[in-house]
């Protein structure tokens, strides 16, 4: 006897926590991850927020600590980081910065301390 396979799944998508919080937000075409996508913390803070094409992360992302500050800006190309990355310190000032060609990092990427010095050039 053969099975029939379920269709793929397609429509609006929502993860829960056992707090009953929202976990996890966005919409699947054709059994894929789609269009804009929001993850969130069990205190309802926002900690990741992007966009997938066919399953894919693409374009720019923002993730967040705990608290709601910006932890990390960059995009994406077919899953893989591409272009310009910042990461931020806890107090919000800039940590590193630097660019990925296809999850590779190049160039120059230069690290902050918590207040802003420029303490180190990592050239790729």
């Amino acid at each position: 006897m053969k099975m029939k396979s379920k269709p793929p799944r397609t429509g609006l998508h929502r993860e829960y926590y056992d707090n009953g919080q929202v976990s996890i937000a966005g919409r699947f075409v054709d059994g894929k991850k789609h269009g804009p996508w929001k993850y969130y913390l069990r205190n309802g803070i926002v900690r990741a927020q992007g966009r997938f094409e066919k399953g894919r992360m693409t374009g720019p992302w923002r993730f967040f600590r705990e608290s709601g500050a910006l932890w990390q800006t960059g995009g994406f190309k077919a899953d893989l980081k591409h272009g310009l990355f910042k990461r931020y310190h806890p107090n919000g000032k800039l940590y590193d910065v630097g660019k990925f060609v296809l999850g590779k990092p190049v160039g120059v990427w230069k690290t902050y301390d918590a207040k802003g010095k420029l303490t180190k050039n990592k050239t790729y």
